[in-house]
This record gives C-alpha cells, structure tokens and sequence, in this order.
C-alpha cells in the first residue's frame, strides 16, 4: 500500500508532487460489490484523492494499492454485456486489419482482454491471436469464445515470458487499461519490450480534457491510478523508446483518445499528433488553473443530485437506478446516498445481480424486474451507453417512468 502523505512522488518523472486536482472525500472500492453477508460487517473506505504533477503533467491517484487487491478473481465487468461495445470493438477490428494489412501470417495481442469480446472477431477471422487477463472468471469467458489468454497482470516481466513460448506480435491492444495501471512506465516498457519491428501498440483511454470540461468527475475511482493527456502518455512512451504516430478521437466513455505507437523513428509522425498536442496546450493542460475547475462544479453537481433525490422522496416517487457501473458508485459515495433514497440498482451483468453496491448497499437486479417496479425516475449511471440504455427500457415511459442523467448535469426527461 503507498499513501500520499508529507511527501508524494510522481509516478512517471519522481519529481514531488504538492498540487490536488480533486478530493471527492473516503469511498470503497468501486467495483467491490457486496454479497449479502458482506453487509454486517465492516467495510473499508479510502481516501479518493487525484494529484496533479506540474512537472510531466500527469494526473495520478494519491493513494493506491496493488492491481491484485483491486482486481481480483471475481471482477465482475464484462464488456460483451453492452452492444455499443461490442460494435465498437467489432467496428476497431475491421479498421485495424485494413491499416495494418493484418493477415492469418500475423499475431496480435490484446491486454486487459476482459472476456474475449474483441479478440473473439479475429478469432472469426483466423487471425492468430493471444489475451491477457488476470480476472479469472472473464477470462475464462473469454477461453470459451476461443481465445487462448494468459491469466496474469501485465507487467515488462511477463511480455519477457511470453516471449518465450510466443513470437512478437505485429498488433498491441490495449482498450481502456493505460488508467489501470498502477506502474504506467513499467508497463509501457513492457510493450516496447514485445512489440515487433514496425509493429503497432494501439491503445484507447478517456481523455482528461473531457473530464474536466464536461464535468466527468464520476470517472474517478480506485481502480483509476491515472488520468491521461496526449501530453502526459507522449512523455511515458518517448522515454520507453516509443513514438505515438498518429491519434484519434473517439466518443466512447465521454471522450476518449486511441493512439498508435510504433518502435521510435519507425514510422512517420502524423500531424494528427502535433494538432492535438497544441490543442491541450492551448485548453491549458500545462498549466495548474484548468484544473481548478473541476473542483466547484463537481460540489454544485452534488448538491443538486441530493436535492432531487430528497425532493422524490418527501413525494413518495420511486426512483431506482440503470446500470451498476464504477461511475455511478463515485457519485453515490461522493454524495453519502444510501437506499433509502434509491430503492434498486438494474444491471445486465449475472455477476453483479443479486450483489450490493459498495457504501451505498443498494441491490442489485436483473433488468426483467423493473417491469414490475414500475419506477418514477429510472436513474441511468453509465451515461456512456445512456441511449442504448434509454432505447432498451423505452417501454417505461408509457408508465410515466421520465429517465435521468447526473453528468454534465442533472438532466430529467
């Protein structure tokens, strides 16, 4: 366990870092849900504290323990549970292969493989290819599409074993695992260390950009030791010996950025990369007031959830809650909402029905019980996938049931 204290040190540049983006208070781990007999005894809370480093300007959490305490066998994500996901991943695989010219001669790898919800498409397409997972259940979903996975953390010491039995693969995945990471330069040598000559990494990661100018506070918690800009991850890679060739913007998780990175001075820098560099820089991702703003609007945010939720209850109304997603337990937390202001929580997940949120204790269900529910409000917390989400219980609002999102705002339809 390491713990901001008198003195903390950044995690990319080990320069002191003094500077506090954000404090949303103590909370337990987001993705620890709770079974039954869990909730007589005592659970844990910790400080949920993001530090900025005004040295390599990157945004990390002030407290952290190991991926191990975090991500344990019984991680309960699942990617395949969303169809936005899975067409965005089926969407990323057809694209890639074309750019690349990947073919059945080629190898890619895929870390942080969750249940094969990706790599099962160039399995469909005879694609040679290998997962790195280390939660065991999604990893054995995914062993049961047909993805041979290692069930470990990756690290630079284990893409030295893979080496050993595996050849360097021309293709690096990485979807939404850079945040993850709680050694980010370890891990990004690790990929240097496997990646083949003229090979691509390509990785997806939400943009802290959008974080801070749509008011994403929701996506901090635990499990995210970083938060990452085009300038901060630039900075990791050139010092593992890796360029970022080329950028993209993307619209998934409220913003997200996918890079390409080759071995250094392999392939040509789009200008892509240089665009979105000054675009930061002219937000002011290198300088200490952008991140000021974030503070006061997450509070106003907060406030004005509380009040709805109380003005519901002082009217008898019933509201429940969509989605049993790390986002909506940040904001619960954050706002000390319990059930006696949201009666249920529906998700899709068979892991997590019939499991409790951590603090706040709301049940989880299987979405077929809503029906009965008959809710009031219907509180959508993955606001990522709120149209999908929306579109699949569309049927509600003929009972009344009028739809609610927290971020940017407090918005009810």
């Amino acid at each position: 366990m390491k713990c901001a204290g008198i003195k903390m040190i950044c995690r990319n540049c080990q320069n002191e870092i003094k500077k506090t983006f954000i404090d949303l208070g103590f909370a337990p781990y987001s993705n620890e849900y709770l079974n039954e007999i869990d909730l007589s005894k005592y659970e844990k809370h910790y400080p949920l504290k993001v530090m900025l480093c005004n040295s390599c300007w990157l945004v990390q959490t002030a407290y952290y323990e190991k991926s191990e305490d975090l991500f344990k066998e019984d991680y309960s994500y699942q990617s395949s549970t969303s169809t936005y996901w899975l067409e965005h991943a089926n969407s990323f695989v057809n694209k890639i292969i074309k750019k690349l010219e990947l073919s059945e001669n080629s190898f890619v790898i895929e870390i942080a493989s969750n249940d094969g919800y990706l790599l099962k498409n160039f399995v469909e397409k005879n694609i040679p290819c290998l997962g790195i997972e280390p939660a065991r259940k999604v990893a054995e979903l995914a062993e049961k599409s047909g993805v041979k996975t290692v069930k470990e953390f990756f690290t630079s010491k284990l893409s030295r074993e893979i080496l050993e039995t595996n050849k360097k693969p021309n293709l690096i995945i990485g979807n939404n695992v850079l945040a993850h990471v709680p050694d980010i330069v370890d891990f990004v040598y690790g990929i240097q260390n496997l990646l083949s000559y003229r090979g691509t990494a390509c990785l997806e990661f939400p943009h802290i950009m959008n974080l801070i100018k749509y008011n994403q506070y929701d996506t901090i918690y635990h499990e995210h030791y970083s938060y990452l800009s085009l300038i901060s991850i630039s900075n990791i890679f050139n010092k593992a010996g890796l360029d970022i060739y080329d950028v993209e913007k993307l619209e998934t998780h409220g913003g997200s950025l996918r890079i390409y990175a080759s071995h250094a001075g392999e392939k040509d820098i789009s200008s892509s990369v240089l665009d979105l560099i000054n675009c930061e820089k002219q937000f002011g991702l290198e300088s200490e007031e952008i991140y000021e703003n974030l503070k006061n609007k997450a509070l106003k945010n907060k406030f004005e959830f509380i009040e709805f939720l109380i003005e519901a209850r002082k009217k008898n109304k019933i509201v429940v809650g969509c989605g049993a997603a790390a986002k909506g337990n940040t904001i619960l937390n954050y706002a000390g909402i319990k059930n006696d202001l949201i009666s249920k929580i529906f998700d899709a997940s068979e892991f997590k029905q019939n499991k409790y949120l951590p603090g706040s204790h709301i049940k989880i269900h299987p979405y077929d019980g809503i029906v009965d529910i008959k809710p009031d409000y219907a509180i959508i917390f993955p606001w990522n996938i709120y149209d999908e989400i929306t579109s699949n219980l569309s049927f509600l609002r003929s009972t009344g049931t009028k739809f609610v999102r927290i971020i940017p705002e407090l918005i009810i339809e």
